[in-house]
């Protein structure tokens, strides 16, 4: 009995590079459809805070509108009704004069 065991052949699967060729296809797709497009979000982020200055309205992650008052290395002054208060650049959202973009 163990001898007819062993003399059955394996049933032909799949050869091995399909596998690789799959895995190297849902990696390409991770890539294209989840890495590339967050950078290229990220990149353009960081450009639109570069740019900010002094006068400038923004649109802060908290939802309130401000107007900067001074711009610093990695902090901002603003305008914030009758007040000025320090804030991160990390925390504009976006400018108030840019349309919104849709999300999917």
């Amino acid at each position: 009995m163990m001898y007819a065991l062993l003399a059955q052949t394996a049933a032909p699967g799949q050869p091995a590079w399909m596998q690789f060729v799959f895995i190297g296809g849902m990696a390409l797709m991770f890539y294209f459809l989840l890495i590339r497009p967050q950078s290229k979000a990220r990149k353009a982020q960081e450009e639109r805070l570069s740019k900010l200055k002094a006068g400038d309205e923004v649109v802060l992650s908290s939802g309130l509108y401000a107007t900067i008052d001074r711009v610093e290395d990695k902090d901002l002054w603003l305008k914030l009704g009758g007040s000025i208060v320090k804030a991160r650049r990390s925390a504009v959202a976006s400018l108030a004069t840019e349309p919104e973009t849709k999300q999917n």
